[in-house]
């Protein structure tokens, strides 16, 4: 099943988290679909980034707040109106949590907390999508992939928050947004998305991407670990279809779900690594050696639920989500306009394109 584009079309959409790299991809598709869109989210972290240079802002309302501050978002809730919300701000890095683990909780429990607080005061929203992550499971590093119902946990502090996050949910959900509220809310888990725009640090294609660039080898610190990689588009166009369901059909579509790659596109790091160098060409790698923070070696997911209740299955594989990942980029290297890029990268993930 494909995003239902004519749906979109005049929804008021809260969207948190609006200038990080997800949120300005999400933002971008919503304005091609016209779709009325409020932001609310601290200022891009990252210099360059993509809010600004695919101009995100100029087809919504963008609001710099902090979602860790009580109010601020009901504020906005209350004023704008908004019927869907799509909750993505966070403190979305693990190395980075370890040193700011206090930030990392206040973000991702606290503010999480906030937004549903608006949404339970605010009678206009109908549907509720918050974005957690596939690290949200409690990892025992083995080959299997996790499901929905496994196990929630954490080793580091922003694996944790997350899994909070979970709880946290599922219990305003059972508590208020459900019944005579009529405001339906769900969980997403991705994979490691991908794809252009993406400047944040520590992070593998930002990192092998500003490598290229300055023409040295890409240092890489666990080349054996596997993840499920996929382009920032699939998991979005899963929040999407998801977010109509909640708002058409409700509670059917309530709990959680899994948005990731097919099970063979779960790569090793060093896979992405030398695809990335055979697309950009005349490019090395070489090993990390410095101490590191633990992180998991492999994780997989299940996405079974979302095949089989939502109809939506991945359309790029990883190879070609490498290959649209290069040429947002290099495009981006040759000085060209960039939100016509995105569009034109929409369009084509929207009506099918397969990698040659």
């Amino acid at each position: 099943m494909v995003v239902n584009a004519p749906f979109w079309q005049g929804k008021k959409v809260l969207v948190t988290g609006h200038t990080g790299f997800k949120g300005s991809w999400l933002c971008v598709w919503l304005q091609q679909m016209g779709a009325e869109i409020v932001g609310f989210s601290l200022e891009s972290n990252t210099q360059p980034n993509l809010f600004e240079k695919a101009k995100v802002s100029e087809n919504m309302k963008s609001i710099v707040g902090d979602i860790r501050v009580p109010d601020e978002i009901l504020k906005i809730c209350l004023k704008e109106r908004p019927e869907i919300i799509i909750h993505m701000a966070a403190q979305a890095l693990v190395r980075y949590s370890y040193s700011n683990p206090i930030e990392t909780y206040q973000t991702n429990v606290m503010g999480s907390l906030h937004v549903l607080e608006a949404a339970k005061q605010c009678e206009s929203v109908k549907s509720i999508v918050m974005v957690t992550t596939d690290k949200c499971y409690e990892n025992k590093e083995w080959i299997w992939p996790y499901r929905e119902t496994d196990r929630l946990g954490g080793h580091d502090p922003y694996s944790s928050s997350k899994a909070c996050m979970e709880l946290l949910v599922d219990s305003y959900r059972k508590s208020y947004l459900s019944g005579q509220h009529e405001c339906a809310v769900a969980t997403v888990r991705a994979g490691n998305v991908i794809g252009g725009g993406d400047w944040s640090e520590d992070r593998l294609i930002p990192d092998i991407i500003k490598s290229f660039i300055a023409k040295k080898p890409v240092r890489i610190r666990n080349p054996q670990s596997i993840r499920p990689w996929q382009h920032v588009l699939e998991p979005l166009s899963g929040y999407l279809l998801l977010a109509e369901k909640l708002y058409l059909e409700g509670d059917k579509y309530t709990g959680a779900w899994n948005f990731g790659p097919a099970l063979d596109d779960a790569k090793t790091v060093g896979y992405i690594v030398k695809k990335m160098a055979n697309n950009w060409g005349n490019s090395q790698w070489e090993l990390d050696t410095n101490d590191q923070v633990k992180e998991a070696n492999i994780l997989k997911l299940d996405c079974t639920k979302a095949y089989e209740v939502l109809a939506w299955k991945g359309r790029w594989s990883i190879d070609t989500a490498l290959e649209k990942t290069i040429e947002w980029y290099q495009a981006e290297q040759n000085k060209m306009e960039m939100q016509a890029f995105c569009y034109q990268q929409i369009t084509e993930y929207t009506q099918g394109y397969k990698c040659k």
